[in-house]
């Protein structure tokens, strides 16, 4: 499943363009055009840099690297080019490729809510400022590790589109193959594993289904926290900033947005 299909997710890449008269329609879709081309640009970019992180963690080989083989789908997933992910991969095995350290930050959002942010970063320090500030700019508090981890669960997600199957056959799918179940929903199925046989039980889905449409470790909240719109906005807002940063790959979350608030954000 995409990021912005997660519950609790709200993409960045909501923008607000004014409308305008006709003689200005043209200016009007290019700034649009503009602004999509700054934000696939930026996701490319962190696409990239998992893909060199995963590359230099193993072998270049995604048969033989787990981590680098759904980045790959990841950002195959994306449109990404066949030659910008080889340029990631040869970036992560050569000498001169930079070393990023994974880091999650916790804190709480407007409203109670729990936010989970998960970085690369080539500067802690830099990068824990930036992260702190955007909290405390939008009504958030930054937490120590662990203030709100315990509001999640951290699993495997493993996402196939409907015509895959039956919910019952992919239920029995998964008692096969070792998933801890599966879940499906109009959306499509999602099989949940725990971490440590999270690969095992990608490999078998791949062998049995093909590719997914995603695969990854993320952070599900147990339950969810309904928003008012009026601090839903601020909310919005700090998680539009926080997954802009180039340094950060993942933020979640466990709120709940309203149907009014979502279309005014989206209109």
């Amino acid at each position: 499943m995409k990021d912005q299909d997660r519950p609790g997710y709200l993409s960045a890449r909501i923008f607000q363009v004014p409308k305008m008269a006709g003689h200005s329609q043209f200016k009007n879709i290019m700034f649009r055009k503009g602004k999509q081309d700054k934000e696939r640009s930026k996701l490319f970019s962190k696409l990239g840099r998992e893909i060199t992180v995963a590359s230099k963690s193993g072998l270049p080989d995604p048969k033989l690297n787990a981590r680098l083989r759904g980045a790959i789908t990841e950002a195959r997933q994306q449109n990404m080019t066949k030659d910008a992910i080889e340029r990631a991969i040869k970036k992560g095995q050569g000498g001169d490729a930079e070393s990023y350290d994974a880091i999650r930050y916790e804190g709480y959002g407007p409203g109670g809510t729990a936010i989970v942010v998960e970085a690369l970063t080539d500067n802690r320090t830099r990068t824990a400022a930036d992260v702190r500030s955007t909290f405390s700019k939008y009504g958030g508090t930054l937490g120590e590790t662990n203030s709100v981890a315990f509001l999640f669960d951290h699993i495997g997600v493993i996402a196939y589109p409907l015509a895959k199957g039956t919910e019952d056959a992919m239920l029995e799918l998964a008692l096969d193959v070792g998933a801890d179940e599966c879940v499906s929903t109009e959306e499509g199925h999602e099989f949940l594993t725990g971490l440590d046989d999270f690969l095992t039980v990608r490999e078998a889905l791949e062998a049995k289904l093909g590719a997914p449409l995603s695969a990854a470790i993320t952070w599900r909240p147990k339950t969810m926290v309904a928003v008012k719109d009026e601090i839903g906005e601020s909310l919005v807002k700090l998680v539009e900033i926080l997954d802009d940063h180039d340094d950060v790959q993942n933020v979640y979350g466990n709120y709940e947005l309203s149907d009014a608030l979502m279309a005014k954000l989206a209109g």
